[in-house]
Protein backbone atom coordinates (compact mmCIF):
# COMPACT_ATOMS: atom_id res chain seq x y z
CA UNK A 1 0.00 0.00 0.00
CA UNK A 2 1.41 3.37 -1.00
CA UNK A 3 1.62 6.08 1.62
CA UNK A 4 -1.35 8.43 1.64
CA UNK A 5 -1.05 11.38 -0.76
CA UNK A 6 -1.56 14.83 0.79
CA UNK A 7 -2.96 17.82 -1.12
CA UNK A 8 -2.71 21.29 0.46
CA UNK A 9 -5.11 24.12 -0.37
CA UNK A 10 -3.06 27.17 0.61
CA UNK A 11 0.29 25.36 0.67
CA UNK A 12 2.42 28.53 0.69
CA UNK A 13 1.28 29.86 4.07
CA UNK A 14 3.89 29.92 6.80
CA UNK A 15 1.98 27.36 8.86
CA UNK A 16 0.82 25.21 5.97
CA UNK A 17 4.27 24.96 4.42
CA UNK A 18 5.64 23.60 7.70
CA UNK A 19 3.06 20.80 7.72
CA UNK A 20 3.82 20.09 4.05
CA UNK A 21 7.50 19.74 4.92
CA UNK A 22 6.56 17.32 7.72
CA UNK A 23 4.65 15.05 5.32
CA UNK A 24 7.40 15.23 2.73
CA UNK A 25 9.90 14.13 5.38
CA UNK A 26 7.61 11.19 6.20
CA UNK A 27 7.73 10.05 2.56
CA UNK A 28 4.25 11.12 1.44
CA UNK A 29 3.46 12.45 -2.01
CA UNK A 30 2.66 16.14 -1.52
CA UNK A 31 1.09 18.71 -3.83
CA UNK A 32 -0.82 21.94 -3.37
CA UNK A 33 -2.17 25.25 -4.55
CA UNK A 34 -1.44 28.79 -3.48
CA UNK A 35 -2.36 31.98 -5.27
CA UNK A 36 1.18 33.39 -4.96
CA UNK A 37 4.39 31.45 -5.55
CA UNK A 38 7.11 32.47 -3.08
CA UNK A 39 10.49 31.30 -1.80
CA UNK A 40 8.55 29.02 0.57
CA UNK A 41 6.73 27.28 -2.29
CA UNK A 42 10.00 27.08 -4.23
CA UNK A 43 11.59 25.34 -1.24
CA UNK A 44 8.71 22.85 -1.15
CA UNK A 45 9.25 22.10 -4.82
CA UNK A 46 12.96 21.42 -4.24
CA UNK A 47 11.89 18.96 -1.52
CA UNK A 48 9.63 17.13 -3.97
CA UNK A 49 6.22 18.79 -3.74
CA UNK A 50 4.16 19.76 -6.80
CA UNK A 51 2.94 23.33 -6.42
CA UNK A 52 0.66 25.42 -8.64
CA UNK A 53 -0.81 28.91 -8.55
CA UNK A 54 -3.74 27.81 -10.74
CA UNK A 55 -6.92 27.49 -8.69
CA UNK A 56 -8.44 24.95 -11.03
CA UNK A 57 -9.36 21.28 -10.69
CA UNK A 58 -7.50 20.62 -13.94
CA UNK A 59 -4.27 21.68 -12.21
CA UNK A 60 -4.54 18.95 -9.57
CA UNK A 61 -2.12 16.11 -10.45
CA UNK A 62 -3.95 12.85 -11.24
CA UNK A 63 -2.45 10.95 -8.31
CA UNK A 64 -4.17 13.39 -5.94
CA UNK A 65 -7.64 12.85 -7.44
CA UNK A 66 -8.19 9.50 -5.74
CA UNK A 67 -10.31 10.07 -2.60
CA UNK A 68 -9.44 6.62 -1.28
CA UNK A 69 -5.76 7.52 -0.94
CA UNK A 70 -5.63 11.35 -0.71
CA UNK A 71 -6.09 13.54 2.32
CA UNK A 72 -6.75 17.26 1.83
CA UNK A 73 -5.31 19.80 4.26
CA UNK A 74 -6.66 23.34 4.02
CA UNK A 75 -6.38 26.66 5.80
CA UNK A 76 -9.40 28.73 6.89
CA UNK A 77 -7.75 31.64 5.06
CA UNK A 78 -8.94 30.06 1.79
CA UNK A 79 -12.40 31.43 0.88
CA UNK A 80 -15.27 28.93 1.17
CA UNK A 81 -16.08 29.71 -2.48
CA UNK A 82 -12.82 28.11 -3.65
CA UNK A 83 -13.45 25.71 -6.56
CA UNK A 84 -10.80 23.39 -5.14
CA UNK A 85 -12.56 23.11 -1.79
CA UNK A 86 -15.84 22.53 -3.61
CA UNK A 87 -14.30 19.74 -5.71
CA UNK A 88 -12.78 17.94 -2.73
CA UNK A 89 -15.96 18.25 -0.63
CA UNK A 90 -18.20 17.07 -3.44
CA UNK A 91 -16.07 14.03 -4.19
CA UNK A 92 -15.80 12.66 -0.68
CA UNK A 93 -12.17 13.40 0.17
CA UNK A 94 -11.02 13.35 3.78
CA UNK A 95 -10.51 17.02 4.61
CA UNK A 96 -8.75 18.48 7.63
CA UNK A 97 -7.79 21.96 8.72
CA UNK A 98 -4.09 22.54 9.26
CA UNK A 99 -4.78 22.96 12.99
CA UNK A 100 -6.37 19.51 13.20
CA UNK A 101 -3.32 17.91 11.59
CA UNK A 102 -0.87 19.62 13.94
CA UNK A 103 -3.17 18.67 16.80
CA UNK A 104 -2.91 15.01 15.82
CA UNK A 105 0.88 15.23 15.73
CA UNK A 106 0.88 16.91 19.17
CA UNK A 107 -0.90 13.88 20.64
CA UNK A 108 1.99 11.67 19.56
CA UNK A 109 4.96 13.82 20.71
CA UNK A 110 5.39 15.65 24.07
CA UNK A 111 4.28 19.16 23.10
CA UNK A 112 5.34 22.62 24.27
CA UNK A 113 2.86 25.17 22.93
CA UNK A 114 3.45 28.93 22.74
CA UNK A 115 0.28 31.03 22.51
CA UNK A 116 -0.53 34.74 22.47
CA UNK A 117 -1.75 37.44 20.12
CA UNK A 118 1.84 38.76 19.95
CA UNK A 119 5.22 37.20 20.59
CA UNK A 120 4.47 33.55 19.88
CA UNK A 121 6.65 33.28 16.75
CA UNK A 122 9.76 34.75 18.34
CA UNK A 123 9.18 32.88 21.61
CA UNK A 124 8.76 29.53 19.85
CA UNK A 125 11.85 30.25 17.71
CA UNK A 126 13.94 31.07 20.81
CA UNK A 127 12.60 27.94 22.51
CA UNK A 128 13.47 25.78 19.50
CA UNK A 129 16.99 27.21 19.45
CA UNK A 130 17.46 26.70 23.20
CA UNK A 131 16.22 23.09 23.12
CA UNK A 132 18.60 22.30 20.26
CA UNK A 133 21.41 23.98 22.18
CA UNK A 134 20.87 21.59 25.09
CA UNK A 135 20.75 18.52 22.86
CA UNK A 136 17.00 17.83 22.67
CA UNK A 137 15.85 16.02 19.51
CA UNK A 138 12.86 18.05 18.47
CA UNK A 139 10.13 18.64 15.94
CA UNK A 140 9.11 22.30 15.55
CA UNK A 141 6.34 24.09 13.67
CA UNK A 142 7.04 27.84 13.65
CA UNK A 143 5.14 30.84 12.31
CA UNK A 144 8.22 32.48 10.82
CA UNK A 145 11.64 31.72 9.38
CA UNK A 146 14.00 31.25 12.34
CA UNK A 147 17.43 32.48 11.28
CA UNK A 148 19.36 29.86 13.27
CA UNK A 149 17.74 27.00 11.32
CA UNK A 150 16.80 29.05 8.21
CA UNK A 151 13.35 27.47 8.25
CA UNK A 152 9.88 27.50 9.77
CA UNK A 153 10.06 23.74 10.33
CA UNK A 154 12.47 21.37 12.04
CA UNK A 155 12.42 17.57 12.23
CA UNK A 156 15.32 16.18 14.25
CA UNK A 157 13.48 13.76 16.53
CA UNK A 158 10.39 13.15 18.64
CA UNK A 159 11.75 13.86 22.12
CA UNK A 160 9.76 17.10 22.26
CA UNK A 161 7.60 19.18 19.90
CA UNK A 162 7.51 22.98 19.79
CA UNK A 163 4.45 24.49 18.19
CA UNK A 164 3.20 28.02 17.73
CA UNK A 165 -0.33 27.78 19.09
CA UNK A 166 -2.44 29.94 16.78
CA UNK A 167 -5.58 31.56 18.18
CA UNK A 168 -7.00 32.35 14.72
CA UNK A 169 -10.14 30.29 14.11
CA UNK A 170 -9.57 28.73 17.58
CA UNK A 171 -6.89 26.56 15.97
CA UNK A 172 -4.96 25.99 19.20
CA UNK A 173 -7.86 24.13 20.77
CA UNK A 174 -6.84 21.08 18.68
CA UNK A 175 -3.48 20.81 20.47
CA UNK A 176 -2.60 18.43 23.31
CA UNK A 177 0.23 20.31 25.07
CA UNK A 178 2.19 19.15 28.13
CA UNK A 179 3.19 22.72 29.01
CA UNK A 180 2.36 26.14 27.57
CA UNK A 181 3.60 29.70 27.46
CA UNK A 182 1.04 32.49 27.10
CA UNK A 183 2.56 35.81 26.02
CA UNK A 184 -0.43 38.15 25.49
CA UNK A 185 -4.21 38.30 25.10
CA UNK A 186 -4.80 41.62 23.32
CA UNK A 187 -7.97 41.98 21.28
CA UNK A 188 -7.50 40.69 17.72
CA UNK A 189 -9.29 38.49 15.18
CA UNK A 190 -12.59 40.10 16.15
CA UNK A 191 -13.94 38.94 12.77
CA UNK A 192 -13.73 35.43 14.28
CA UNK A 193 -14.45 36.06 17.97
CA UNK A 194 -16.88 38.98 17.83
CA UNK A 195 -15.73 40.48 21.13
CA UNK A 196 -12.50 40.83 23.07
CA UNK A 197 -14.15 38.99 25.98
CA UNK A 198 -14.80 35.94 23.80
CA UNK A 199 -11.17 35.92 22.67
CA UNK A 200 -10.01 36.13 26.31
CA UNK A 201 -12.36 33.30 27.28
CA UNK A 202 -10.90 31.10 24.54
CA UNK A 203 -7.36 31.77 25.75
CA UNK A 204 -8.50 30.67 29.22
CA UNK A 205 -10.00 27.53 27.69
CA UNK A 206 -6.70 26.82 25.95
CA UNK A 207 -4.72 27.36 29.15
CA UNK A 208 -6.98 24.89 30.98
CA UNK A 209 -5.57 22.09 28.79
CA UNK A 210 -2.67 21.90 31.27
CA UNK A 211 -2.59 22.31 35.08
CA UNK A 212 -1.48 25.69 36.49
CA UNK A 213 1.98 24.33 37.34
CA UNK A 214 2.57 23.69 33.62
CA UNK A 215 1.50 27.19 32.53
CA UNK A 216 3.99 30.03 32.06
CA UNK A 217 2.02 33.24 31.73
CA UNK A 218 3.01 36.88 31.17
CA UNK A 219 2.72 38.59 34.54
CA UNK A 220 0.08 41.09 33.41
CA UNK A 221 -2.42 38.42 32.29
CA UNK A 222 -5.40 37.03 34.21
CA UNK A 223 -4.56 33.34 33.77
CA UNK A 224 -3.46 31.31 36.80
CA UNK A 225 0.01 29.76 36.58
CA UNK A 226 3.72 30.52 36.83
CA UNK A 227 4.36 34.09 35.72
CA UNK A 228 7.18 35.68 33.78
CA UNK A 229 8.17 39.30 33.34
CA UNK A 230 10.80 42.02 33.64
CA UNK A 231 11.38 42.72 37.36
CA UNK A 232 8.18 40.80 38.13
CA UNK A 233 6.87 37.25 38.18
CA UNK A 234 7.98 33.85 39.43
CA UNK A 235 10.32 33.61 36.40
CA UNK A 236 11.88 37.03 36.33
CA UNK A 237 14.31 39.11 34.27
CA UNK A 238 16.36 41.18 36.71
CA UNK A 239 19.27 43.66 36.64
CA UNK A 240 18.64 44.59 33.01
CA UNK A 241 21.23 46.60 31.14
CA UNK A 242 22.07 47.36 27.52
CA UNK A 243 25.64 46.73 26.35
CA UNK A 244 26.86 47.13 22.75
CA UNK A 245 23.44 46.59 21.19
CA UNK A 246 22.56 43.58 23.37
CA UNK A 247 20.56 43.11 26.55
CA UNK A 248 22.38 41.65 29.56
CA UNK A 249 20.26 40.38 32.44
CA UNK A 250 19.86 37.84 35.22
CA UNK A 251 17.04 35.27 35.14
CA UNK A 252 15.60 34.09 38.42
CA UNK A 253 13.05 31.34 39.14
CA UNK A 254 11.98 29.76 42.45
CA UNK A 255 14.77 27.17 42.03
CA UNK A 256 17.34 28.60 39.57
CA UNK A 257 19.30 31.82 39.02
CA UNK A 258 21.26 32.44 35.81
CA UNK A 259 23.50 35.51 35.88
CA UNK A 260 24.62 37.74 33.02
CA UNK A 261 22.56 36.23 30.20
CA UNK A 262 23.03 37.97 26.86
CA UNK A 263 20.18 38.51 24.37
CA UNK A 264 21.52 39.98 21.10
CA UNK A 265 18.03 40.95 19.91
CA UNK A 266 16.49 44.40 20.46
CA UNK A 267 13.10 45.26 21.91
CA UNK A 268 11.77 45.00 25.45
CA UNK A 269 9.04 42.68 24.17
CA UNK A 270 11.79 40.24 23.18
CA UNK A 271 12.94 40.12 26.81
CA UNK A 272 9.47 38.82 27.62
CA UNK A 273 9.72 36.32 24.77
CA UNK A 274 13.12 35.15 26.01
CA UNK A 275 11.80 34.80 29.56
CA UNK A 276 8.94 32.59 28.37
CA UNK A 277 11.30 30.42 26.32
CA UNK A 278 13.81 30.09 29.17
CA UNK A 279 11.01 29.06 31.55
CA UNK A 280 9.77 26.30 29.22
CA UNK A 281 13.32 25.10 28.48
CA UNK A 282 14.05 24.79 32.20
CA UNK A 283 10.76 22.94 32.62
CA UNK A 284 11.93 20.16 30.29
CA UNK A 285 15.32 19.80 31.94
CA UNK A 286 17.75 22.07 30.08
CA UNK A 287 20.74 23.12 32.17
CA UNK A 288 21.07 26.80 33.14
CA UNK A 289 24.62 27.10 31.78
CA UNK A 290 23.64 25.60 28.41
CA UNK A 291 20.70 28.00 28.15
CA UNK A 292 22.96 30.95 28.89
CA UNK A 293 25.33 29.94 26.10
CA UNK A 294 22.46 29.19 23.72
CA UNK A 295 20.56 32.46 24.09
CA UNK A 296 23.67 34.49 23.27
CA UNK A 297 23.73 32.75 19.89
CA UNK A 298 20.09 33.37 18.98
CA UNK A 299 19.95 35.21 15.65
CA UNK A 300 16.32 36.19 15.39
CA UNK A 301 13.36 35.53 13.13
CA UNK A 302 12.90 36.80 9.60
CA UNK A 303 10.68 39.90 9.56
CA UNK A 304 10.78 40.28 13.34
CA UNK A 305 12.80 43.50 13.73
CA UNK A 306 15.11 42.29 10.97
CA UNK A 307 17.82 44.86 10.22
CA UNK A 308 18.10 44.66 6.44
CA UNK A 309 20.37 47.64 5.75
CA UNK A 310 22.55 50.00 7.77
CA UNK A 311 23.70 52.55 5.15
CA UNK A 312 22.69 55.05 3.81
CA UNK A 313 19.64 54.44 6.00
CA UNK A 314 18.90 51.84 8.66
CA UNK A 315 16.07 49.66 7.27
CA UNK A 316 14.14 47.40 9.62
CA UNK A 317 11.62 44.88 8.30
CA UNK A 318 8.90 43.71 10.71
CA UNK A 319 5.70 41.65 10.56
CA UNK A 320 3.88 44.12 12.87
CA UNK A 321 0.20 44.32 11.90
CA UNK A 322 -1.53 45.24 15.19
CA UNK A 323 -1.20 48.49 17.20
CA UNK A 324 0.55 46.66 20.05
CA UNK A 325 3.14 45.28 17.62
CA UNK A 326 3.74 48.69 16.01
CA UNK A 327 4.26 50.12 19.50
CA UNK A 328 6.77 47.34 20.22
CA UNK A 329 8.73 48.32 17.09
CA UNK A 330 8.62 51.99 18.14
CA UNK A 331 9.79 51.06 21.66
CA UNK A 332 12.80 49.17 20.26
CA UNK A 333 13.66 52.06 17.93
CA UNK A 334 13.51 54.51 20.84
CA UNK A 335 15.99 52.38 22.81
CA UNK A 336 18.48 51.59 20.05
CA UNK A 337 18.14 54.70 17.82
CA UNK A 338 17.02 57.40 20.27
CA UNK A 339 18.21 60.48 18.35
CA UNK A 340 17.59 59.48 14.72
CA UNK A 341 14.62 60.62 12.66
CA UNK A 342 12.26 57.70 12.05
CA UNK A 343 9.97 56.80 9.13
CA UNK A 344 7.23 54.21 9.59
CA UNK A 345 5.97 52.45 6.45
CA UNK A 346 2.80 50.47 7.11
CA UNK A 347 0.58 48.20 5.04
CA UNK A 348 -2.63 47.50 7.02
CA UNK A 349 -3.68 43.84 7.06
CA UNK A 350 -7.40 43.03 6.79
CA UNK A 351 -10.29 45.47 6.44
CA UNK A 352 -11.83 44.19 9.68
CA UNK A 353 -8.66 44.73 11.73
CA UNK A 354 -8.26 48.24 10.28
CA UNK A 355 -11.87 49.03 11.16
CA UNK A 356 -11.62 47.60 14.69
CA UNK A 357 -8.41 49.40 15.72
CA UNK A 358 -8.40 52.77 13.91
CA UNK A 359 -7.63 54.78 17.06
CA UNK A 360 -4.92 52.34 18.16
CA UNK A 361 -3.21 52.37 14.78
CA UNK A 362 -3.24 56.18 14.60
CA UNK A 363 -1.78 56.50 18.08
CA UNK A 364 0.97 53.92 17.41
CA UNK A 365 1.92 55.39 14.03
CA UNK A 366 2.07 58.89 15.51
CA UNK A 367 5.24 57.79 17.33
CA UNK A 368 7.13 57.97 14.00
CA UNK A 369 8.39 61.29 12.65
CA UNK A 370 7.04 60.42 9.19
CA UNK A 371 4.48 57.80 8.07
CA UNK A 372 3.78 56.25 4.67
CA UNK A 373 0.58 54.18 4.33
CA UNK A 374 -0.06 51.58 1.63
CA UNK A 375 -3.49 50.25 0.68
CA UNK A 376 -5.02 47.60 2.95
CA UNK A 377 -3.90 44.05 2.19
CA UNK A 378 -7.19 42.11 2.02
CA UNK A 379 -5.89 38.56 2.65
CA UNK A 380 -9.05 36.46 3.07
CA UNK A 381 -11.50 39.39 3.11
CA UNK A 382 -13.58 41.28 0.58
CA UNK A 383 -13.51 45.10 0.67
CA UNK A 384 -15.69 46.85 3.25
CA UNK A 385 -17.43 50.09 2.33
CA UNK A 386 -15.64 53.10 3.78
CA UNK A 387 -12.73 51.10 5.19
CA UNK A 388 -9.47 52.25 3.60
CA UNK A 389 -5.98 53.24 4.71
CA UNK A 390 -7.13 56.86 4.65
CA UNK A 391 -8.82 56.20 8.02
CA UNK A 392 -5.34 55.94 9.56
CA UNK A 393 -4.19 59.36 8.37
CA UNK A 394 -3.86 61.53 11.47
CA UNK A 395 -4.68 65.19 10.83
CA UNK A 396 -2.51 66.06 13.85
CA UNK A 397 0.45 64.32 12.21
CA UNK A 398 1.13 66.30 9.03
CA UNK A 399 3.96 64.01 7.89
CA UNK A 400 1.59 61.14 7.05
CA UNK A 401 0.94 60.26 3.42
CA UNK A 402 -0.89 57.61 1.39
CA UNK A 403 1.32 55.97 -1.20
CA UNK A 404 1.33 53.28 -3.88
CA UNK A 405 3.86 50.45 -4.08
CA UNK A 406 5.12 51.96 -7.35
CA UNK A 407 6.25 55.13 -5.57
CA UNK A 408 7.34 53.53 -2.30
CA UNK A 409 11.08 53.03 -2.87
CA UNK A 410 11.56 56.52 -4.30
CA UNK A 411 9.66 58.14 -1.42
CA UNK A 412 11.76 56.29 1.15
CA UNK A 413 14.96 57.30 -0.65
CA UNK A 414 13.83 60.96 -0.72
CA UNK A 415 12.92 61.01 2.98
CA UNK A 416 15.28 62.70 5.41
CA UNK A 417 14.59 59.95 7.96
CA UNK A 418 17.67 58.01 9.05
CA UNK A 419 15.74 54.92 10.25
CA UNK A 420 12.98 53.22 8.23
CA UNK A 421 10.64 50.64 9.76
CA UNK A 422 8.71 48.63 7.15
CA UNK A 423 5.71 47.00 8.82
CA UNK A 424 2.86 44.71 7.81
CA UNK A 425 1.77 41.09 7.43
CA UNK A 426 0.76 41.29 3.76
CA UNK A 427 2.85 41.38 0.60
CA UNK A 428 4.86 44.45 1.68
CA UNK A 429 7.72 42.03 2.39
CA UNK A 430 8.17 41.55 -1.35
CA UNK A 431 8.91 45.29 -1.70
CA UNK A 432 11.85 45.23 0.70
CA UNK A 433 14.52 43.98 -1.77
CA UNK A 434 13.60 46.76 -4.22
CA UNK A 435 13.69 49.36 -1.44
CA UNK A 436 17.14 48.18 -0.38
CA UNK A 437 18.45 48.23 -3.93
CA UNK A 438 17.10 51.74 -4.49
CA UNK A 439 18.85 52.99 -1.35
CA UNK A 440 22.12 51.29 -2.31
CA UNK A 441 21.94 52.86 -5.77
CA UNK A 442 21.35 56.23 -4.14
CA UNK A 443 24.45 55.74 -1.99
CA UNK A 444 26.57 54.84 -5.04
CA UNK A 445 25.66 58.01 -6.93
Amino acid sequence: MHKEAIYFVGIGGIGMSGVAQYYLAQGHAVAGYDRVLTPLTQKLETLGAEVTDQEAVSAIPEVFKDPSNTKVVYTPAIPASSPLLAYFKTNGFEMKKRAEVIGEISHAIPCLAVAGTHGKTTTSAILTHLLRSCGKKITAFLGGIATNIESNFLLEGDEVMVVEADEFDRSFMHLAPQAIALTSMDADHLDIYGTANELTKTFHDFASKVPPAKRFVASDLTVEGNTFGVETGTHCVRNLRTVSGSYIFDFETPSVRIDDIRLPYPGRHNLMNAAAALALALEVGCSPETLKKGLALFRGVERRFSIRLTKPKIVIDDYAHHPTEINAVADALDVFYPTQKKLGVFQPHLFSRTRDFVAGFKKALARFDEVLLLDIYPARELPMEGITSALLVDSNHPSTALITKKDLSKSIANSTAEVVAIMGAGDIAFEVPHIIQTLKNQQDV
